[in-house]
């Protein structure tokens, strides 16, 4: 891993600026910022206490050869520290409402709901009514609500990811709001934006019967594995609406599974997200959309550490 990747994982772990990093390093922030940008080299003794201090932020006895298997590392470090990942999220009601609004508000928004994140928790917690918004969006966001309710009391009774918790969370989502909620399209669909075809809806049930397969196959590389998957049930499409958000709760159902946090994709990072994805369907290389997951797990466990 080079030396600017190091400061930078060190910030992004620690969350210090770069003026409490070069306080801490013991020099100015000018030289901290040529040595992040790779202006300049530190010095020997500079880059050992580079090193202490990296294994001081991350846990990690050893540094990793690249950024993607150090953050990896990092979350597997982070996840030994709760016995029970959920009943931790749960049994926090003002930690477990802040994961609901957050994924609730950015994977909606991702698919376009106008409702800013102060009107998604006044519809969640309050039952409000927020004028001149479309009924639709106050039903969306009540029913991603429930729907992670259901998908965390599947995880507590340490149950399966089969179609039909994935066709009972569409069916959630979907309630009032779609007639075919639960079921998979019965029509041919294309990806708004994108130029790749999703599967003949004639093969979806069989390729979901193999996603779900491969889904609960035990892995060594749950990050790869979370990112094979997404990339593929994206690609097969397999509802007439609802695949974005559905794919996501697919995530945090894997990784709460494994004892990991959930991922907050934001939605201010739609584009990168769309990207990501969009090349690991179209080549098979996920690594940048592994890279991406990552990023939103350390997110989930900021979340969860600042509790």
């Amino acid at each position: 891993m080079k030396i600017s990747e190091k400061l930078q994982f060190i910030i992004k772990t620690s969350e210090l600026t770069q003026e409490k990093l070069a306080k801490e390093l013991r020099v100015s922030f000018v030289t901290l910022n040529s040595w992040i940008n790779e202006r300049s080299i530190p010095h020997q003794r500079n880059q050992k206490l580079i090193d202490k201090l990296y294994c001081q932020y991350t846990g990690q006895v050893e540094i990793p050869d690249n950024v993607l298997i150090a953050k990896k590392e990092l979350l597997f470090t982070k996840s030994k520290k709760y016995k029970n990942i959920v009943s931790f999220i749960v049994g926090r009601q003002d930690l477990f409402d802040e994961f609901v609004l957050s994924l609730t508000y950015n994977s909606n928004s991702i698919e376009g709901s106008t409702l800013t994140e102060n009107e998604t928790g006044a519809i969640l917690f309050d039952n409000a009514s927020i004028p001149n918004k479309e009924v639709i969006e106050h039903l969306e966001a009540k029913n991603h609500q429930t729907a992670l309710n259901y998908l965390l009391s599947q995880i507590e009774c340490n149950s399966k990811i089969s179609e039909s918790v994935i066709l009972k969370l569409h069916n959630i989502l979907m309630n009032s709001i779609r007639e075919d909620a639960g079921r998979y399209r019965n029509h041919g669909v294309r990806i708004v934006g994108a130029n790749l075809a999703t599967a003949n809806y004639l093969k979806v049930p069989k390729l979901m019967k193999d996603l779900v397969n491969n889904i609960n196959k035990k892995e060594k590389d749950i990050v790869k594995q979370v990112a094979n998957i997404h990339a593929s049930f994206e690609q097969i499409h397999p509802f007439s609406d609802g695949n974005g958000r559905i794919g996501r709760l697919l995530i945090q159902m894997m990784l709460m599974r494994y004892n990991i946090a959930p991922a907050i994709i934001k939605q201010q990072d739609k584009r990168f997200y769309y990207s990501y994805l969009n090349k690991a369907q179209k080549t098979g290389d996920t690594t940048l959309l592994e890279d991406f997951i990552c990023d939103a797990i350390l997110f989930g466990f900021n979340l969860i550490e600042k509790s």
